[in-house]
């Protein structure tokens, strides 16, 4: 059985596969890229409220600090990709001529 490819709004927001497709389909782009903004906030704030503890010696695992500053940069670098391809499709519009 062939199944559809999930949006990755679905990576963000964790709602259920019917509900998901239903946001694609009226927000679209507007709503993934959004909710890539809103991951770099959130793993921006678990970065930094890491890195406090393990100033103030209130972290016992090291480990989590680095696990944070992942995310941190995989939600950063995803969000780039986002812009840049919507970027890349915005100039592949403009070049055609009508």
């Amino acid at each position: 059985m062939i199944h559809s490819i999930m949006p990755l709004a679905s990576l963000f927001s964790g709602e259920q596969a019917g509900q998901v497709q239903e946001t694609a389909v009226t927000g679209g782009f507007g709503n993934i890229f959004q909710s890539a903004v809103e991951a770099v906030k959130e793993t921006d704030a678990e970065k930094t409220q890491m890195q406090y503890l393990m100033a103030t010696g209130q972290l016992d695992n090291p480990a989590e600090l680095t696990l944070a500053s992942s995310k941190y940069e995989l939600s950063v670098n995803l969000l780039v990709q986002l812009r840049n391809r919507a970027l890349e499709a915005y100039n592949e519009i403009m070049r055609i001529s009508l």
